[in-house]
């Protein structure tokens, strides 16, 4: 009796672990991170990830009866997301990639009482919130460009992105060719306010639609009489 007590109990636990875990991995999901970057291709991959993370860190945890071999290896999980690192995922989606891992990692461990993961939970899930919020410099921008000449001195490479993109907050050269007299620059820059009301240049654009209508519209055609 004892032995089944136990064993009910630990079902108990891991079932209740389950379950923060999968509302905390889908309110991440679901309610921040694909509204926002409408990313469908990474939803199962950041699902499966923390599932599978979750089972495995719970089933260490229950087989050698303390959490240690399973947090060693939830770490291992969760520092080797480096390696996934590419230029098809921002680093925004990488720190996703962390949330989600730490999730299953927090949730998956039966020692953790529960409402020290829930708490925990909440607060990676308000960080992540906050962090990745649109409004949160909704004015940078970061873009890839190629110049057709070689600028040696910096401030003329400031006067140069700022007329073609805006404000620079900074760059990084990516590359330099004197053979083809070129450089690629990564720019972190800031969006120009538009300039005129949209309803002002509405109304030019109408007004010239009309001009060139009217300017289009044959003459009509003179009549001959024949006596």
């Amino acid at each position: 009796m004892d032995s089944t007590q136990t064993t009910l109990e630990q079902t108990g636990q891991i079932a209740a672990h389950l379950g923060l875990d999968l509302v905390a991995v889908t309110l991440l999901t679901f309610g921040v991170f694909y509204p926002r970057h409408r990313r469908r291709e990474l939803v199962p991959a950041y699902l499966a990830l923390n599932v599978a993370l979750f089972a495995v860190v719970a089933a260490l945890a229950s087989a050698g009866g303390d959490g240690g071999l399973a947090l060693g290896f939830g770490l291992f999980g969760v520092l080797s997301i480096v390696r996934l690192r590419s230029d098809a995922v921002q680093h925004q989606e990488v720190a996703y990639y962390f949330i989600t891992l730490v999730l299953g990692l927090l949730c998956g461990l039966p020692a953790l009482s529960l409402p020290m993961a829930s708490g925990l939970a909440a607060v990676l899930l308000l960080v992540m919130y906050v962090a990745d919020h649109p409004r949160l410099y909704a004015g940078d921008r970061r873009t890839v460009v190629t110049l057709d000449a070689v600028y040696r001195e910096e401030t003329a490479l400031r006067a140069e992105l700022a007329r073609r993109l805006g404000e620079p907050l900074g760059w990084t050269v990516q590359e330099v060719d004197y053979v083809r007299d070129l450089m690629v620059v990564e720019v972190r820059f800031r969006q120009p306010e538009p300039s005129g009301r949209p309803g002002e240049f509405a109304g030019v654009r109408t007004a010239q639609r009309r001009r060139t209508t009217r300017s289009r519209t044959p003459a009509p055609a003179h009549q001959k009489e024949t006596v």
